[in-house]
């Protein structure tokens, strides 16, 4: 492995774009300043950072990232079923995002579906379960 091959504790400069397999653009910062991480250092999903692993200096990929390397499975159990009347007089739509205080902090939710009695609230991180396409230019590897 050379000097500026990608992998464990190398501090890498990328620009970056993450897209659905239809294409959809969920982030990117090719048109913002690179990104810089060093490899283990948890700004980068593991699955990610290992996608990346052997690319050196000017590569430019796009990668394949199944949802186990990603944001895992969508999991159908963190989809809670609460009261409706814990939501007061919230005006609820599905796809509203709403923060819930957790013991370690807040963590969001997303309404799913609702009635006059219960609010199906999606907690899976959005892109669970989605297959992501990640386009990486590597700028610089240390």
């Amino acid at each position: 492995m050379s000097d500026n091959t990608i992998g464990p504790g190398k501090t890498v400069t990328l620009h970056f774009a993450i897209r659905l397999d239809d294409g959809q653009l969920v982030d990117s910062n090719f048109d913002d300043s690179p990104a810089t991480f060093t490899v283990g250092d948890g700004n980068l999903l593991e699955g990610f950072e290992q996608a990346l692993f052997g690319l050196e200096s000017g590569a430019e990929e796009t990668l394949t990232i199944a949802p186990e390397k990603g944001f895992g499975q969508h999991n159908p159990s963190n989809i809670q079923r609460l009261p409706r009347s814990q939501f007061k007089d919230m005006e609820l739509e599905p796809g509203l995002v709403i923060s819930f205080e957790e013991s370690g902090g807040e963590i969001p939710g997303v309404v799913a579906e609702f009635d006059d009695q219960v609010v199906h609230v999606d907690f899976n991180h959005p892109l669970a379960g989605k297959t992501l396409l990640f386009d990486v230019k590597i700028l610089q590897v240390e």
